[in-house]
């Protein structure tokens, strides 16, 4: 994973878990296109402005959690489920190394 800060930082506000999760599994009635969803419906779900909007996803696709494409007029978003992965399996390595014993409570006081 190459910048698990900018990720985490992205993760670490609740704005943007529900915009994650909104996009993640939208509810009827908002404007998904070819699994991409309106940023005019992230407006609706959040109950802010565009230009907030907008700063929430600019972190969240500079952390490339989210992918956006112009169409037409609107900003269209998907979640990049490649990153997620990535993350996933980055996360995972620190409890396999716990379950190994390599992490354990001491071990690095012993020498």
């Amino acid at each position: 994973m190459t910048d698990p800060d900018r990720i985490f930082k992205a993760l670490s506000d609740p704005a943007r878990l529900k915009i994650l999760d909104f996009l993640r599994s939208p509810t009827s009635g908002c404007c998904v296109f070819e699994d991409r969803i309106c940023a005019c419906d992230l407006e609706r779900v959040l109950g802010v402005s565009q230009a907030t909007v907008s700063h929430h996803m600019k972190l969240l696709i500079d952390a490339g959690l989210v992918s956006g494409a112009k169409q037409g007029r609107w900003m269209m978003y998907r979640i990049n489920a490649a990153t997620f992965e990535r993350v996933g399996a980055w996360v995972a390595q620190f409890g396999a190394q716990a379950s190994a014993g390599r992490c354990s409570p001491g071990a690095a006081s012993a020498s």
